[in-house]
């Protein structure tokens, strides 16, 4: 195994007071835009599809960001109506314009992994995408340029706020992947709750793990799937905007109650439970607001040589081939892959984790169960999509997930970035003493 983690610093301060002294004010802001493509694309998420083009949309795309501002502390969470979240490349570009424009040194930027929006990763490069997809490729650029912008509005937009959060189990996902029972399962609905010092909501943030699959594959219309309905429901019912953040999806699918049939229906009835929770949960002002983050990017051998000719050649006919030339990059042809991990600690009470790829709902689960002392949120497809990251376990077991196919990363992966993650938390949290002995 080669692991060479690289921790960024950039916002590893904690800023608890002012150049006056006096102590930080949380504020939050709050901002969409439309991402709808204009011109047919490639879709993304089936390989049956192939390079068909999209035929129009059935339900309009949106970036969503909210932004929370603690001193000169900045975080922009961002959701959007995509398959994943934004390329490398685009990761790196988005995070210096808005540090530069509005101070924001950490993101996380979450694609909901609807199988119904565009895809995002061909180049305007030979082979992989320039003359043969030129709309695709225009698309990724302007995407860039919206999440940026969104993002500055929100940043633009910040006022004094409070926050309150809730969580609780809901039988409305399920596991796809395993035969073992009892089946894993983080069926955690969690809810975060933004108001205004008035108490009128800015934002309500929902994070629950489930594949967006309802839509039958040959649906060639663009549509945020049951995610958006979801949104839809809850800014109807509140008057405030809705912000979806994925979970641990990787082995998760939607369980539908009974009679509960289409995107609308299970989007509205997963909305039913938001609302209900995100009426009763009680906001504050913190009393000593903080805003703390790690990221590492983790280097790891991949479980299939993605180097061999034959093995893109596997790719191309699952797939389509300027797609494969533009993902498999440098690091993939040397049997390479960087995930990335993100930690945020806000008030030394709530923790975010993110992870850049489709995390078996077991690491949420153990990852919940271990961090005693705060709650706990897993983004799924964050910073990124190196693709699914199942448990030890899981992989031994087998089937679709769990495969090399889909599966690149080494054995053990998830595992060693979720004992990271709590880490970090546990660190933030000032539970480690690193101090020398004084006869040192």
């Amino acid at each position: 195994m080669i692991r060479l983690p690289m921790t960024f610093a950039c916002c590893a301060l904690l800023i608890l007071l002012t150049q006056r002294g006096v102590a930080a004010e949380f504020q939050v802001g709050f901002a969409k835009e439309d991402i709808t493509p204009t011109r047919p694309t490639p879709m993304w998420g089936y390989g049956a599809r192939g390079n068909a083009l999209s035929t129009g949309t059935r339900d309009p795309l949106y970036a969503k960001a909210l932004v929370i501002d603690v001193g000169d502390q900045k975080l922009a969470l961002v959701g959007l109506d995509l398959g994943r979240a934004p390329r490398e490349d685009m990761l790196v570009r988005i995070r210096e314009a808005i540090r530069q424009s509005s101070g924001i040194c950490m993101s996380m930027i979450v694609g909901s992994h609807t199988h119904h929006g565009p895809v995002i990763e061909l180049l305007d490069e030979p082979g992989k995408g320039q003359g043969a997809f030129d709309d695709a490729v225009a698309y990724a650029t302007e995407l860039e340029q919206k999440i940026i912008r969104v993002i500055q509005q929100a940043a633009a937009d910040v006022q004094p706020a409070r926050i309150g959060w809730g969580a609780k189990p809901l039988d409305m996902n399920r596991n796809r992947h395993s035969k073992i029972e009892p089946k894993p399962v983080d069926s955690e609905l969690g809810v975060v709750r933004f108001d205004d010092l008035g108490g009128k909501p800015i934002a309500v943030l929902v994070n629950f793990a489930a594949h967006p699959t309802m839509l039958d594959v040959d649906d060639l219309r663009f549509s945020a799937e049951w995610p958006g309905q979801m949104m839809n429901a809850v800014e109807q019912q509140m008057g405030t905007p809705c912000l979806f953040m994925q979970g641990a999806l990787g082995d998760l699918t939607v369980n539908r109650p009974e009679g509960i049939r289409g995107i609308e229906a299970y989007g509205q009835a997963l909305a039913q439970h938001v609302v209900e929770m995100a009426q009763a949960i009680e906001t504050r002002v913190p009393k000593r607001p903080r805003l703390e983050t790690r990221e590492e990017v983790f280097q790891f051998s991949t479980r299939m040589s993605l180097g061999n000719p034959l093995t893109r050649l596997l790719f191309r006919t699952a797939f389509f081939s300027e797609l494969v030339a533009a993902s498999v990059d440098e690091d993939l042809r040397n049997n390479l892959i960087r995930p990335r991990l993100t930690v945020v600690l806000i008030n030394r009470e709530l923790a975010l984790v993110g992870g850049s790829g489709e995390w078996f709902s077991q690491h949420s689960v153990r990852l919940k169960e271990r961090a005693r002392d705060v709650r706990v949120f897993v983004f799924g497809c964050c910073n990124g999509h190196h693709m699914y990251f199942p448990t030890i376990e899981a992989t031994a077991e087998g089937g679709y997930g769990a495969d090399p196919l889909v599966g690149w990363v080494e054995l053990g992966a998830g595992e060693r970035m979720m004992d990271r993650a709590l880490i970090h938390i546990y660190t933030m949290l000032g539970k480690y003493d690193f101090k020398l002995p004084a006869r040192f």
